[in-house]
């Protein structure tokens, strides 16, 4: 039992989507290069790219440093690279909370 109640803490804890360390209203007006593919609401027209409105931040903050560093490969994996490679881990964060408090 109490290792239930850890693991929905756990759970209610990591699921918190607009919850990052970042400053939202900067990653808005840093969100110009993501437009195109991921919409102006974060919400895509073109099924090949992920919709990031209301995206946990967390997750967000880790597949951007993932890209960055190399440690995503395949798909457009090589595109977001050079997207994210100039962003510092603060307009990481930004961007990360922007995209959170987004509503999907």
């Amino acid at each position: 039992m109490k290792f239930v109640s850890v693991l929905l803490a756990a759970l209610a804890v990591f699921s918190l989507p607009a919850l990052a360390a970042g400053d939202a209203a900067a990653g808005k007006e840093k969100s110009a290069s993501c437009l195109a593919c991921h919409g102006a609401s974060g919400k895509v027209s073109v099924p090949m790219y992920p919709n990031l409105a209301g995206q946990n931040a967390m997750y967000l903050e880790h597949a951007l440093q993932a890209y960055k560093s190399g440690g995503r490969s395949g798909g457009q994996a090589e595109v977001m690279r050079a997207y994210v490679s100039g962003l510092s881990d603060a307009d990481i964060a930004d961007l990360a909370a922007y995209y959170a408090s987004l509503k999907p």
